[in-house]
């Protein structure tokens, strides 16, 4: 398998795409591009951008191609094992199903004013009401999925798995940002911080020389 990811300092779909792989535990080649260089527009022309339209991550699997997050989870849960990505109770898969599928389709002021910039933390300032329609979401999300499902785990529903792989960039902005956040969150974020996965990719982003200049100032309104 081969993985096309963009830069881990900015890229949320990216990490949540090779962190879905890691997960997996299968072995995949990880590819990463740099996003919006000078070679970027003629580089996502190329045949292995070609299904996805140039967007990343993208993973190669043979013939197979993915080219979404949330579907490249679906495909290698039916790698290889479900329990990997999805809890085995029904009820809790149900709700991880629909909490991961909102933080794919959703959230969307969150994104547009707080990019994902894994190697900076801004001073902390109160964002958007519409921000903070999103981050009470959100806290309602993770408080109902520990509340029901967490048990004894550090995770959103125990064990890592597909929700907390699709809810980590919000972790990751929270801190870059200084985002308000109910006081139960913090120990689920940094649960989510110190998973190996996670310290992997973000020690990936302190060694990336690349800086896009757009995602490095405090948040837009």
């Amino acid at each position: 398998m081969k993985l096309i990811i963009g830069n881990k300092a900015y890229s949320s779909w990216s990490l949540r795409g090779w962190l879905a792989c890691k997960q997996s535990g299968l072995v995949f080649e990880e590819v990463v591009v740099p996003l919006y260089d000078a070679d970027w527009d003629k580089r996502r022309e190329g045949d292995e951008f070609a299904p996805s339209s140039g967007k990343v991550p993208i993973l190669w699997d043979g013939e197979a191609v993915v080219w979404d997050s949330l579907a490249i989870i679906e495909y290698l849960a039916e790698k290889t094992e479900r329990a990997k990505f999805w809890p085995e109770d029904e009820a809790a898969r149900a709700m991880a199903r629909s909490m991961s599928a909102e933080m794919h389709s959703s959230f969307t002021a969150l994104r547009r004013k707080h990019s994902m910039n894994i190697r900076q933390v801004f001073p902390p300032k109160r964002p958007d009401e519409d921000v903070i329609a999103d981050l009470a979401r959100i806290m309602e999300l993770w408080a109902q999925a520990r509340a029901r499902f967490g048990g004894t785990g550090k995770f959103l529903f125990g064990d890592f798995s597909a929700a907390d792989i699709m809810y980590a960039p919000v972790v990751t902005r929270i801190v870059t940002y200084g985002l308000p956040i109910a006081r139960f969150a913090a120990g689920y974020m940094d649960a989510v911080l110190q998973h190996p996965f996670m310290q992997d990719w973000i020690a990936g982003a302190q060694e990336e020389e690349w800086v896009i200049e757009q995602f490095e100032a405090p948040a837009t309104a």
